[in-house]
């Protein structure tokens, strides 16, 4: 098992890993839109936030020798299901291989944010 971290994407929040790499798969915690550098989150609407989300897990992945083509399943987590079209816009853009994933409403994501998103992908190390 080795823990993934990287300065270009936030600190974990809580008392976990930006990522685990286990038996040739990458286990990516969730990531919320926290601009790495300022630790803030500056993003207000759901692309804003999406695509700062998918900063966060590129920089995670490649990290841990692995990229959004390597992804097999995805669990998407919003802040209101509304918002399931424009989420999917961003989303569609990074995941163009199309992997297994869930996506469902929550009541209250971490830090109020709209969105957040984990991935298990194949990867190299």
């Amino acid at each position: 098992m080795i823990k993934i971290y990287t300065n270009k994407a936030p600190e974990a929040v809580g008392p976990y890993s930006q990522a685990i790499v286990s038996g040739g798969m990458v286990y990516t915690s969730g990531q919320i839109a926290i601009d790495p550098v300022t630790n803030t989150i500056t993003a207000t609407t759901i692309e804003e936030q999406a695509e700062q989300v998918m900063k966060n897990l590129a920089a995670i992945l490649d990290t841990a020798g692995s990229s959004f083509d390597k992804a097999v399943k995805t669990t998407c987590f919003l802040a209101d299901m509304g918002d399931f079209a424009a989420f999917n816009e961003v989303y569609a853009k990074y995941f163009t291989e199309k992997p297994a994933r869930s996506c469902v409403a929550v009541k209250t994501l971490p830090k109020n944010v709209l969105v957040e998103v984990e991935v298990i992908a194949e990867t190299s190390l």
